[in-house]
């Protein structure tokens, strides 16, 4: 496979979920084949961070980066699964803020974008994550686990169980590319419960979430008054996590991956067992 970059600058203005402070991003081409890095420009010194399994800290709620000085992003996994699904190896992304602008909750704005720029292939090629074997890492006691089998494409299946009034279980299977991704799994959206907005706005997270950039579950439904734009709306944005969160290696994967109620943490272990295969 050929490494790829982007045609050209791109530019991106929202807020952040957490911090809920305006942010805005610039993906720059990069010719040198030096991966994916993410600059804070609204820090001096020593404020690039390297697209890295080795650099992933707190995955509870997300997909942060830090690099050895301290330097950190938040929440890239939504603009890392657009990266993954285009196959771009090689991008400078700046930020002037400590975290991702959340968009709408999903990555349709990311990708849109990056189709209509369009990419450019680069002289060098890049060997994918090809799975081989089965590759495993569960918690038991809690259910979730992943799982990675060989498959001659990327093929994603994914069930949530939330045993929740309104959200329960929900399956969904996707054989992958890019025009599949831009219309079933980058519209959905990120979701939280009612019960969870308090605590997390108690604990300084979420101060930037609204109906506008997330979908809110109560006990018989959603409260955006839109509703949801897929019936499985759900698991596929935990698809869409994945997809990102797979591509902390940097590399495009070859594989089914199939996930049960995973999260950023379970499927990180599941980059550590892939990264001995490069």
């Amino acid at each position: 496979m050929k490494r790829k970059t982007i045609k050209d600058e791109i530019t991106y203005n929202g807020i952040g979920l957490h911090k809920g402070e305006k942010i805005e991003i610039k993906l720059k081409p990069v010719t040198d084949c030096s991966g994916i890095t993410f600059k804070r420009v609204d820090l001096p010194g020593d404020n690039e961070i390297k697209v890295s399994p080795d650099n992933l800290f707190e995955l509870e709620r997300g997909t942060n980066i830090r690099n050895s000085s301290g330097v950190m992003v938040y929440t890239i996994e939504h603009i890392m699964s657009v990266f993954h699904i285009t196959g771009i190896t090689d991008l400078l992304v700046e930020i002037t803020g400590n975290e991702l602008p959340i968009m709408d909750g999903s990555s349709l704005m990311f990708i849109e974008k990056i189709n209509e720029t369009g990419l450019v292939e680069l002289e060098k090629d890049i060997e994918p994550v090809v799975i081989t074997e089965p590759i495993y890492f569960s918690e038991e006691k809690d259910g979730k686990y992943i799982i990675a089998l060989p498959y001659d494409g990327f093929k994603v299946s994914y069930t949530i169980d939330f045993g929740h009034s309104f959200l329960k279980a929900q399956y969904y299977e996707i054989d992958l590319n890019q025009e599949n991704y831009t219309k079933e799994i980058a519209p959905a959206r990120t979701f939280c419960f009612d019960y969870e907005i308090e605590y997390m706005q108690s604990h300084n997270l979420a101060l930037g979430g609204s109906l506008e950039n997330a979908i809110v579950i109560k006990k018989d439904g959603v409260i955006n008054p839109e509703g949801l734009r897929f019936e499985t709306e759900f698991v596929r944005h935990k698809i869409l996590d994945l997809i990102g969160d797979i591509y902390i290696l940097n590399r495009p994967v070859k594989g089914h991956l199939i996930a049960v109620k995973a999260g950023h943490f379970i499927n990180s272990k599941l980059s550590e067992k892939l990264k001995s295969l490069i």
